[in-house]
């Protein structure tokens, strides 16, 4: 199976304090995108589409290795994904999407999303348990329900998709719709999706703090 990896890296950093495109920013003097870049391919997908923004195409060309496919990310995340989208060669049957984002997601997480779509389910997100209360409030910030934490799951990057169904439900999706991520696409274009085991080490890095603990894993 022929896969191919489109990693999210349009986003401004403007909660992390960057002064530069959150995917630019270094951990352990690597930028955010290169680490996503790298769990791909260690994990065994083929190629990459990376969407950047449009100003910073040289700096992203510069520090990614040869191969990498580099388009113009949109405005939103699911507009830059939309974009890659149409960069991955047909010949592909799987597509991952991963977000920059998560520079620290072990290349086994990818081998199971791949596992899954290889063995034939057409979505796969990689998830894990919901540990804290979670809570439903009102728009006053009152509690109105506690929903049962044991039927919640975490949803990671990177999710996998039998390419010929993510692009229908893109084509599907309205233009101005804007949906937190890709299972949601499928989703609404009425696809079930499967779960595999993800990593507490794909944590998500958002904001200084994010950084700040990635840097000490790293540096373990």
């Amino acid at each position: 199976m022929f896969a191919v990896g489109i990693v999210a890296a349009a986003g401004s950093g403007l909660r992390l304090g960057a002064d530069r495109p959150k995917a630019l920013v270094p951990l352990a003097a690597r930028p955010l995108v290169a680490w996503a870049v790298a769990t791909l391919v260690d994990g065994g997908v083929d190629e990459v589409v990376v969407a950047v923004p449009a100003a910073e195409h040289d700096q992203f060309a510069a520090v990614l290795p040869d191969g990498v496919r580099l388009v113009e990310g949109g405005a939103t995340r699911t507009a830059s994904v939309r974009a890659a989208l149409g960069a991955v060669p047909d010949g592909a049957g799987a597509v991952l999407v991963h977000d920059a984002a998560r520079p620290l997601t072990p290349p086994a997480v990818v081998a199971r999303v791949l596992d899954a779509l290889a063995a034939g389910a057409l979505a796969v997100v990689p998830v894990l348990p919901v540990v804290d209360t979670t809570v439903v409030v009102d728009g006053q910030g009152t509690v109105t329900a506690a929903p049962d934490r044991g039927t919640l799951r975490r949803v990671q990057t990177p999710q996998g998709f039998d390419r010929a169904t993510l692009v229908a439900a893109y084509a599907a999706l309205d233009d101005t719709a804007e949906l937190t991520d890709d299972a949601a696409v499928v989703r609404a274009h009425g696809v079930p999706v499967t779960t595999v085991a993800g990593d507490e080490r794909a944590a998500k890095v958002t904001v200084a703090h994010d950084l700040a603990l990635a840097e000490l894993q790293v540096s373990r």
